[in-house]
């Protein structure tokens, strides 16, 4: 499907005076506003990240940015040609409220990574459980305010209840089944040409209606790359000068793209410039890092409750460019982009210039309860090549302020690659 979407921004041509400090631009607000659904979905790819829509990918472990992955924990079978509102009326009436508390503090008690200073341990759970059920519940809303003290006392920001309103399953787009897809692939199958349409099919609820929708596409400027060239210190050095505002599903393609441009307009080094860039596509941000990485480099670690347990993510492939770069962060670098900062300054590819980074480095999933409400829970984090926990403690950057490439090419020559990196 060919990706439509406006031009990136002519690159600025500067003249030969310094201008170092002209490649630190003015910081830019970001509105991240939710979106109703046909707005969202005219737009060709705000869809997944702006909506409570979700996507079922129980084998991906970079499960949420937005709650995009749905995990169901002993959900109900729906008939064949029966998922009409009034069976799911059935179905819920069915299931009893002690379940679904009994649900909600089961997956809590399988999946939980506990990183709040509060502390937590299966049998203080266990205690919980016990005194919750001692006495039966009468109604549903009683049994989702339970879930919601029950999750509440966790003492995680971002283990939180989901009622049956807030989240619907994107089940297919323009045929293509979502259930093995992840968040950035499925915000890339709705992108296309403008005036074209995309048939997407969403279920509603547990055992819901599914619902068949025909959009049109529109061409909205959706691009988060923008880029210049830069001549500093006295026209001596040339700079690739690349914005990145979030990551979506266009930000590794523009990127790629910039980059190759400012390559051909003569830049032999780059600056990369995360700065205000709170994250999004956590799949994105690790396929940006693999354009500056060498075959083989890890680029970020997962580790869950277990501790014995992490699985390495590395770069397949030789990096797209082999120039020093320089990486803008400040304290709303976030997520995703602390991803790429690590992945470059533990590689030696590239030295931070800023402020201390945001600290957001955990990984959530979304759990489906029978009765079509669902909880989002913490169930991992990252952890960089050189085995940092960015959640709650951010990375310092190299340099505070800007540095001559000349320090530049010292660090990162006296750089020590983590082992086995």
């Amino acid at each position: 499907m060919r990706l439509l979407h406006s031009p990136l921004p002519p690159p600025l041509l500067t003249s030969s005076a310094p201008r170092k400090t002209s490649i630190l631009p003015k910081k830019a607000s970001v509105n991240y506003a939710q979106k109703p659904l046909q707005q969202a979905l005219s737009t060709g790819i705000s869809l997944v990240l702006s909506l409570g829509l979700l996507v079922s990918a129980p084998n991906s472990i970079f499960a949420l940015e937005s709650p995009s992955v749905l995990e169901s924990s002993n959900s109900v079978n729906c008939p064949e040609n029966e998922v009409e509102e009034v069976y799911t009326t059935e179905v819920s009436k069915a299931v009893s409220n002690e379940r679904i508390v009994e649900e909600a503090w089961q997956i809590v008690n399988d999946s939980f990574l506990n990183t709040s200073p509060r502390s937590w341990s299966p049998e203080s759970w266990l205690k919980k459980k016990d005194d919750i059920l001692s006495s039966s519940i009468q109604t549903r809303s009683k049994a989702h305010d339970i879930i919601k003290r029950m999750l509440a006392s966790l003492g995680d920001p971002y283990t939180r209840f989901l009622s049956p309103e807030e989240g619907d399953e994107l089940v297919s787009v323009n045929g293509v089944n979502m259930r093995d897809k992840s968040a950035f692939e499925a915000s890339s199958l709705l992108l296309g040409p403008s005036g074209t349409f995309v048939n997407i099919m969403v279920k509603h609820g547990n055992c819901g209606p599914v619902q068949s929708i025909d959009v049109e596409r529109q061409s909205i400027a959706k691009t988060p790359v923008f880029y210049r060239l830069e001549q500093i210190e006295s026209g001596s050095v040339s700079v690739g000068y690349v914005r990145l505002k979030e990551f979506n599903a266009l930000a590794r393609k523009d990127l790629v793209t910039a980059i190759k441009r400012l390559e051909g307009m003569g830049a032999s080094s780059f600056v990369l410039d995360l700065r205000d860039n709170l994250g999004g596509l956590v799949q994105a941000g690790i396929e940006i890092a693999k354009l500056f990485l060498n075959e083989g480099d890890t680029v970020i670690s997962t580790v869950g409750r277990d501790p014995q347990y992490r699985r390495n993510i590395v770069a397949e492939a030789p990096p797209l460019i082999t120039a020093p770069v320089i990486v803008l962060v400040n304290k709303k670098t976030a997520s995703a982009s602390e991803i790429v900062a690590t992945a470059l300054q533990d590689n030696c590819r590239a030295v931070l210039v800023g402020d201390k980074t945001y600290g957001k480095g955990l990984i959530q999933s979304v759990f489906e309860l029978p009765d079509g409400s669902g909880v989002v829970v913490t169930i991992g984090k990252y952890v960089t090549p050189n085995n940092l926990d960015i959640n709650g403690n951010g990375v310092d950057p190299d340099f505070r302020n800007f540095p001559a490439w000349s320090e530049v090419t010292n660090r990162l020559s006296k750089c020590h690659k983590p082992q086995g990196g």
